[in-house]
């Protein structure tokens, strides 16, 4: 009988290699217990949310909040990170240094530096891989790689699918949290590329995405997600191109599509003339109080300039609105920019032309997204052949 699934993702507080590296370093030669007694110490002083604690600047709360050999031992660590690392937040990091054994307790209990210890802190692609295998970082990737660009919400649902088969998580909070850490893991190493709550996967991803084995598996995967990849962006060009080429007044019913989808109410395009720079006038729940904004459309490849927000702001008072957005298929001159939410004066948003294609790739106006799947062999279902080796592990 096949053996017994083996959970994998299993660190819940998913850390940046980056500081586990430096971490690793600081806490070699460190005993575990002193570790340990320094974590539960912060702990032990979180506060209630009706009595916040501010963590945010160590070189004061040390002093103040720990003593003897856990402030020593703070202080340790945020000056050998040179102030990058926070001592009250290492628990991702102690956790993941214990659950992969990168740092082992000798007879005395003190931290010495494993082989997987050594590897990490040199970039082994071996231990990296491993590493990652066990985070579930490679699948990831590829459920990236078919949503492209995208935000988190849109890989949600695959990466919830994936967690209920491949760990103990079983809420959305934990789905939502351990997709959040392992996106940022990624982006700090390369493989992804983030520009707001955007993420797309780079080419260096979408080799990295493939499955351990041999050329002759790995190759069709790369070959498919390398295909999506490219036809995604092909059709990313394409839309900015369609939008350029759009008749203004087509351009305008679009984002009139595009305002809806956003769940925007009593969406109404404009006359075209005599309407003092506004062109769809809408309705948005904010709560239980209902905003009406305007806003201004502009098909065209130039910049946006300070006249054109200080008309739209002027045209508030005649439509009963108390903001305003503007929207181009182009950008915004640095004075509009500065403009924008000058105090004092009813804010204006600004949507460039990236933003738009943004907002339309997501709620799903002018473009369709068909889902694709992917089926692999699970390894770890298959990893032993011997029936005697299976039965004497079960006992």
């Amino acid at each position: 009988m096949p053996q017994t699934k083996r959970f994998i993702v299993r660190t819940p507080l998913f850390p940046l290699y980056s500081k586990v590296r430096l971490l690793v370093q600081i806490l070699d030669g460190v005993s575990k217990d002193a570790v340990w007694g320094m974590i539960k110490a912060l702990f032990d002083q979180t506060g209630t949310p009706q009595s916040n604690v501010d963590w945010s600047r160590p070189d004061e709360w040390i002093d103040q909040r720990l003593q003897g050999p856990n402030r020593e031992l703070a202080k340790k660590i945020w000056a050998d990170t040179s102030g990058t690392v926070n001592p009250r937040y290492v628990y991702g990091s102690y956790l993941f240094i214990n659950t992969f054994g990168l740092l082992i307790p000798d007879a005395q209990a003190v931290y010495k530096l494993s082989a997987d210890g050594s590897g990490l802190l040199e970039s082994n692609p071996t231990v990296l891989r491993k590493l990652d295998e066990e985070e579930g970082l490679p699948p990831l990737l590829s459920i990236l790689a078919a949503h492209s660009p995208a935000k988190r919400g849109d890989l949600l649902d695959e990466w919830a699918e994936f967690l209920l088969e491949n760990s103990n998580y079983r809420t959305i909070s934990t789905f939502k949290e351990t997709l959040r850490r392992r996106l940022l893991n990624l982006v700090e190493r390369g493989y992804v590329a983030r520009e707001g709550n955007t993420y797309t996967i780079t080419d260096k991803g979408i080799a990295y995405s493939a499955p351990l084995g041999p050329e002759e598996v790995q190759r069709p995967h790369l070959a498919v997600l390398g295909a999506i990849k490219n036809y995604n962006d092909t059709q990313t060009k394409e839309l900015r191109e369609r939008l350029g080429k759009m008749n203004p007044y087509r351009f305008e019913s679009l984002i009139k599509d595009l305002l809806e989808a956003m769940d925007y109410e009593d969406v109404v395009v404009t006359k075209q003339s005599g309407d003092k720079g506004v062109d769809v006038v809408a309705s948005f729940q904010f709560g239980i109080t209902q905003i009406k904004e305007v806003v201004q459309v502009k098909r065209h490849k130039g910049n946006i300039t300070r006249p054109v927000l200080d008309q739209l702001r002027g045209a508030l008072p005649y439509r009963g609105a108390i903001r305003g957005t503007i929207i181009t298929t182009g950008g915004f001159a640095q004075g509009c920019k500065d403009a924008a939410l000058f105090p004092g004066a009813a804010p204006i948003t600004l949507i460039d032309g990236d933003k738009v294609i943004e907002l339309l790739l997501k709620h799903g106006v002018g473009v369709k997204k068909k889902p694709q799947t992917l089926i692999e062999i699970d390894e770890s279902y298959f990893a032993s052949d011997d029936p005697e080796t299976e039965i004497t592990e079960e006992q």
